[in-house]
Formats: structure tokens, sequence, C-alpha cells
């Protein structure tokens, strides 16, 4: 009969969460072989599954060029200097210093993976509430919350030290001093470690968005046991 109740409120979650709410924060142990302990460690299997299944692809080649959702482009600054450079025939110039900048976020993306294991792990039951009642993007919310700061210091270092491995140091050096020789025009020297940082988080953040909302709403995205049973709950 609980379990009925339970997917009664289910069916009639948007207008009932309260309802739910006060379910799931009565829910005795072991009472519907959902347990309290349950809940927070399939709320963690999901996160896990999206940091798997979509950041680490993020670190392969063209994980963000290639990736229409979380490409990098350029900043409001530079898109007066692309313009410019494919103006004057200078088109290829200006495609491969976009490249190099989504070349620096994919090489940092493998640093993110331990920060958020860190983050997973710390997820307790309310915060797991919390998430199970939440916005397709509820789960991705308190991961950003919680590891943004040290993934932003973590990446920074680490695409100032790509653009030279990447040549994209040498690249935009060539292609601001090329735009800064057209006449008429002002000079720009725009901080691109940071802004290839902030928008590398983004992409991170968006991926683990999009896995998150596929196990909301795909069953057939829920591939464990206790990814079934936690998330029939929010269904």
């Amino acid at each position: 009969m609980y379990r009925n109740i339970l997917l009664f409120i289910s069916l009639t979650i948007l207008s009932s969460c309260a309802e739910l709410q006060q379910v799931i924060d009565e829910l005795p142990e072991n009472s519907t072989g959902i347990t309290n302990a349950d809940i927070a460690e399939g709320l963690r299997q999901a996160l896990d599954k999206g940091i798997d299944e979509q950041v680490t692809l993020l670190g392969n080649k063209d994980g963000f060029y290639g990736n229409e959702l979380v490409k990098i482009l350029l900043p409001d600054e530079l898109k007066k200097v692309d313009k410019a450079l494919r103006d004057i025939g200078l088109g290829n110039l200006a495609d491969e210093g976009l490249k190099v900048l989504n070349r620096a976020a994919e090489d940092a993306v493998g640093e993110a993976t331990p920060i958020f294991v860190d983050a997973v792990k710390g997820i307790t039951f309310n915060d797991a509430k919390n998430i199970l009642l939440g916005d397709d993007r509820s789960a991705t919310t308190y991961l950003e919350s919680r590891t943004q700061a040290s993934l932003y210091d973590k990446f920074h270092p680490i695409i100032n030290n790509s653009f030279a491995k990447v040549g994209a140091d040498d690249i935009w050096t060539n292609l601001i001093n090329k735009y800064n020789a057209i006449p008429f025009t002002n000079n720009v020297n725009p901080d691109l470690t940071d802004y290839v940082t902030q928008e590398a988080l983004k992409g991170v953040y968006t991926m683990i968005a999009v896995e998150e909302k596929e196990i909301r709403t795909k069953l057939s995205s829920r591939t464990t046991d206790l990814l079934r049973r936690v998330f029939a709950l929010q269904d």
C-alpha cells in the first residue's frame, strides 16, 4: 500500500511536490526496499555516470571543438579581430586561433575528475532529497556549487601552460599583432587564459547536466538497479 502511495504521488509530482517531500522525509528504513542511504547512493551513481560518460569525453581531441554544445567561441572583443582577419584573407589563421583555444580546454579537463569524485562522496541524504525533488539540473547545480572554485584554480594554470603546449600563445600573438597593425582599429589585448578557463568550466557542467537530464527522463539511461529504483521516486 505504501508503494502505491509513492506511485500516486510520483504521477502528480508537478502539483504535489510538498506531498512527495513529506513522504521522502518520513521514509522508514527498509519499508520499500529503498533506504535513506540508497537514495544518497543513487544520486552519487547518477553524478558518477555523468562524470564518467560526459566529462571524460571532453578531454578527448575535439571534445570541445567538435561539440556544438560546449565549443568555445571567441569572446566579444575578439569577434572583431576574427572578422577583420577574414576580410583581409587570413581566414585559415583565424580558424586555427579558435581551434587552439578549444585544444587548451580539452587538455585541462582531465584534472576535473578527482575534484568531482571528492564532491560526489560528500553527498548526504538531505542533499539527495533536495536533488531528487529538484529540476532536471539540480544535481549538476549541487556539484557546481561545490567544485567551481577548486576547478577554476586547477584549470587556470593548466590552460595557461596548454597555450604554450598547443601553440596558442604564438598563434594568438600573431593574430593580435596582425589585427593591431590594421589601420583605424583599436588595439586589443584580451586575457585569454581566464576566458578559456571560464568557458571550459561551463562546458563541463553543461555535459554533466545533459547526462543528468537523460537519467531523469529516460528509463534506458538508468543503467543500474539502484538508479532505476531511486529515480522512480521522481517519475
